[in-house]
Order: C-alpha cells, then structure tokens, then sequence
C-alpha cells in the first residue's frame, strides 16, 4: 500500500482543521494552504472529496470555509485514506475477485498480505485526527 500525496494532503486538511476551526469558525483553504505550504488548487479536489465523504464540512458566504463535519475523536485515518484514496488494500485479491492467474486458495502470498492489510487496517482504524491533533508541534498550531 502506498499512500499518495492525496491522502497524506487529506490527513493535513483535517489536522489542521481540528486546530484551526470548529463549526463557528471556519477556516479557507487559503490560510489552510499558506500554513501546511501545499497547493490551494489541488488541496480544493481533496475537499471536495472529504465533504462528499462527510468527514468536512463547507459553507459560502462571509462566514464560509470549512471546518470537521463530526468530532475529530470520532475521525478515523482509515476514513479519510479511504475517501482520498479509495481503495488501499496492498493486492487486489484481498477486497474483490481477480483474474491473477492463481486460485487464491493455492496462492502463497495472499495469506501474509490479508495479516498486513489487517494491521493497516487496524492501525489507522485506531488513529484519530483528534490523535494526530495532539501530536501537532506547537509552531503549526498557531
């Protein structure tokens, strides 16, 4: 499994949210951008894609940007890999039928790649953005 900079821009928006926002306060991509020094252009699709998700939430206006959709203890890093990035298991085999040539009964790897994929699984199912929040150094939380 590899993470691409969707979803590790995806964990930033969020993180920063939860520091810099809550649903009196939202905040744009602008300053979301400016503080994570990411690309405001790419940074407007992974919204996009986290709001369809429920995990943000967005509103125009005066008072408009974003801010968490629910409580960021209740955000999980697998929910918001799996709505940036869709699917992550590390082979295909492990989520849907494949034609691999090998009946995955007689396979020898996919066993060790079904143990990892649930740790990953486990693992980011387990970190929250409330986690991540916590272990922000005190230079970006200003």
């Amino acid at each position: 499994m590899k993470v691409s900079t969707k979803g590790r821009y995806a964990l930033e928006i969020a993180a920063d949210l939860a520091m810099h926002s809550d649903s009196e306060h939202r905040e744009s991509l602008k300053n979301i951008a400016r503080r994570r020094g990411l690309s405001e252009k790419y940074l407007e699709r992974i919204v996009k894609m986290l709001s369809r998700a429920g995990i943000i939430s967005s509103a125009r206006g005066v008072r408009g940007g974003y801010c968490l959709a629910k409580d960021a203890r209740e955000i999980t890093l697998l929910e918001i890999l799996e709505a940036s990035e869709g699917e992550l298991a590390p082979v295909p085999c492990l989520t849907r039928e494949t034609d691999c040539g090998i009946e995955c009964g007689q396979c020898p790897t996919r066993e060790v790649w079904g143990e990892m994929w649930e740790i990953i699984k486990k693992t980011a199912g387990e970190v929250t953005v409330a986690d991540l929040q916590s272990q922000a150094p005190s230079q970006i939380q200003i």
